[in-house]
């Protein structure tokens, strides 16, 4: 990281998990000199001033993008367009914006009606493969994205030297990072990511449909039910941006799995205990052989 530029100022606009574990690492790896938070919430911004994630609350959009060295978008994928049309008359020339979102296409698409030229050569669309289920100033880590994934999915105009500089930024967070078309990453997060989301939010909505008095039913749910839900925690908002975002792709995943499903209801229904333990040995057999490339 020798040759890293370190950002004289940096200005994240929403201040929560993500964006405020991205202050946090950088300040320190003692790569943001000055850091500015742009968001909603006035007592959320307030929270990251005495955490410490920024150093100033901006008041103005003109002033706060004024000098910039990177903006860095972390707020909801569904506010993307506006905010790109809002920062766009104040953006320099030579400011690199990047993003985290979970969806690329959308974003990308974004950019390219609001953003001039000049500040597309600068864009780095990107999206850190990292979280849990908290959210808002205080949930955010330093180490978040210790040894997590990040994909860049720059556009053909995007200059090599503002990927550099994102890539190298990451890094610094000590994060992994790829580079792949935002085509590709939209289709394998529709199946790692955002289908497991929905599926975790619909569990916890059919308990609650089958019962008259779910809270006695959750009564006794083990922890294998608590892992499999812990994300139906996450931010309501953020998911249903997600998954309009990347609707064609998830309507695909949805598909698939309810194929997966349909085979095993005739599993069950047939009293086929020899192909139930062939599925479930091949389930088990990938997901032990990616624990063990995988380990964490």
């Amino acid at each position: 990281m020798a040759n890293i530029a370190i950002l004289n100022k940096l200005v994240i606009i929403g201040i929560g998990l993500i964006g405020g574990s991205f202050a946090l690492a950088l300040r320190n790896a003692g790569l943001a000199k000055h850091i500015v938070g742009i968001g909603r919430s006035q007592q959320n911004l307030q929270r990251a001033v005495e955490l410490n994630i920024i150093d100033e609350i901006a008041t103005d959009i003109t002033s706060a993008l004024h000098s910039a060295d990177l903006v860095f978008l972390a707020m909801p994928v569904g506010q993307t367009a506006h905010i790109m049309e809002k920062i766009a008359p104040h953006l320099q020339a030579n400011t690199i914006i990047t993003d985290a979102g979970s969806t690329k296409q959308d974003v990308i698409a974004a950019a390219r009606h609001h953003l001039p030229m000049q500040n597309r050569h600068h864009f780095v669309p990107g999206h850190p493969i990292a979280g849990t289920e908290q959210s808002g100033a205080q949930a955010a880590q330093a180490d978040l994205y210790h040894d997590k994934h990040v994909i860049l999915t720059p556009l053909p105009e995007t200059s090599t030297d503002a990927v550099d500089q994102v890539r190298q930024l990451w890094q610094a967070c000590d994060a992994q990072v790829s580079i792949m078309p935002a085509d590709e990453h939209d289709q394998i997060l529709a199946a790692t990511s955002h289908l497991p989301h929905l599926l975790a939010f619909t569990m916890i909505n059919h308990l609650n449909h089958i019962t008259s008095n779910p809270e006695k039913m959750l009564r006794f749910a083990g922890s294998g039910l608590r892992d499999f839900t812990r994300i139906a925690s996450s931010s309501t908002e953020m998911w249903r941006d997600i998954c309009l975002a990347n609707r064609e792709a998830l309507l695909k995943q949805i598909d698939g799995y309810q194929n997966e499903l349909k085979l095993l209801q005739e599993m069950l229904k047939n009293q086929d205990g020899k192909a139930l333990e062939k599925a479930f040995s091949q389930a088990r057999g990938v997901r032990e052989d990616w624990l063990k490339n995988n380990k964490d």
